[in-house]
């Protein structure tokens, strides 16, 4: 969750604090609709009840961002820490479960809105006509990668964090993360554009 600089906020309490004061003066951006950064602000809206107004990109947001024409993004980390490094954007919280490694000093905005969440992943997928042993395999393979010291430091250069699963756990990961983004865009009426 990063912010222009002009916004006169430095944590989460504060900006639910201004936005409240504000309603509808503070616009959130993103790229495309159903993004991650548009849900995960549509879910931010609604656990703390601020009123935002969403105004949706198709291209490169963070001129405008930069320049003050929007006020906020729920931008994910690797896209927006070089802004954030350079003193361009503020950072006011990460929105995963839990701080990042290379913001350790950033909260995240589950420290102050018991139990939002919004982490974008990556994964592997096959289809399920793919047999067991060679699942097995590619998830072995895989996390070998992931546990691999040079790995790991190139992710977190950039701000990812590798994450390993079994192939049951990740099949109930996506089940999970498709039940809760399902329910916010619901509440939040996104449609397809």
């Amino acid at each position: 969750m990063v912010v222009n600089l002009s916004l006169p906020t430095r944590t989460v309490p504060e900006f639910v604090a201004y936005a409240k004061a504000n309603p509808g003066k503070i616009n959130f951006v993103s790229a495309g609709t159903g993004s991650l950064p548009h849900v995960a602000g549509e879910l931010f809206k609604f656990m703390t009840g601020v009123n935002l107004v969403r105004v949706p990109y198709t291209s490169n947001y963070f001129p405008d961002l930069l320049a003050g024409q929007v006020q906020v993004s729920f931008a994910t980390v690797p896209s927006a820490i070089e802004f954030v490094r350079a003193g361009k954007l503020r950072a006011l919280a990460v929105t995963g479960p839990v701080r990042s490694q290379i913001l350790p000093d950033v909260p995240t905005v589950g420290e102050f809105v018991s139990g939002y969440e919004a982490d974008a992943w990556n994964g592997v997928g096959a289809p399920t006509s793919t047999p067991p042993e060679i699942i097995d395999k590619l998830n072995k393979e895989i996390n070998a990668v992931l546990a691999d010291p040079a790995m790991q430091g190139q992710l977190t250069k950039i701000g990812s964090e590798p994450l390993s699963m079994r192939p049951v756990e990740f099949g109930k990961f996506i089940v999970n993360e498709t039940e809760k983004w399902a329910k916010v865009i619901h509440v939040a009426g996104i449609r397809p554009e």
